[in-house]
């Protein structure tokens, strides 16, 4: 009897925990659809595919997500916002096409929930790719030259061909330009933006631009 009641314990401990961890947020959040105003016009989130996708695979393979975080902290718990990582927390509106969240596990860099809002360049992030410390001095993120392809100029010089200077600079005639890897993969940075006002969310401006009182 008393190995029945112990069977028992442990079957209700896991029930009680797969309902916690797994039905309650199901019910919760599970059945959240995109955001849309009362025109129709605006819908937020709107799901990526094609070149975007492809990018985000690229994401998730070269495990930038070890790195860099997808979820911008509300100000009460830590300084995501005054950083200019955000204008507001993420929600779980913001997610309900991910699959799966590439919400991250550590910030050895800076959070990249809305980097495609703060750095719109391409070519800052193709030079960033190839070689961090080019653009930051003490950048501990590795670089990336298998992502590009150096080659021998034929006719016109590529419109995405990297400005590299110093020791990254090549001969005269070649040229260093991304892949379609590179390429995918930037183009799902710029698409990453997740500063679209949402109802749940309040919007909280960062301190330095806060009104002075």
């Amino acid at each position: 009897m008393k190995g029945l009641h112990y069977l028992l314990a442990i079957f209700g401990t896991f029930t009680l925990g797969w309902i916690g961890i797994v039905m309650i947020p199901e019910s919760q959040i599970g059945h959240l659809t995109p955001q849309v105003d009362e025109e129709g016009g605006d819908v937020y989130p709107v799901n990526i595919s094609g070149v975007l996708d492809q990018g985000r695979r690229v994401y998730a393979a070269e495990g930038c997500f070890y790195c860099h975080s997808q979820q911008v902290r509300p100000d009460h718990i830590g300084p995501d916002i005054e950083r200019g990582w955000g204008t507001r927390q993420t929600a779980a509106r913001d997610y309900i096409y991910d699959r799966p969240a590439l919400l991250g596990t550590m910030r050895n860099g800076p959070d990249l929930a809305n980097i495609g809002a703060r750095q719109k360049s391409a070519q800052w992030h193709y030079l960033h790719l190839y070689n961090p410390r080019s653009l930051t001095a003490d950048s501990i993120m590795p670089s990336f030259h298998f992502l590009f392809e150096k080659r021998k100029i034929s006719g016109e010089r590529s419109p995405d061909a990297l400005s590299l200077t110093g020791p990254d600079a090549v001969e005269d005639g070649y040229e260093v330009v991304p892949t379609q890897d590179a390429k995918a993969l930037v183009g799902y940075l710029l698409a990453l933006d997740h500063s679209h006002p949402l109802k749940e969310v309040k919007e909280v401006k960062p301190a330095s631009e806060a009104p002075a009182k």
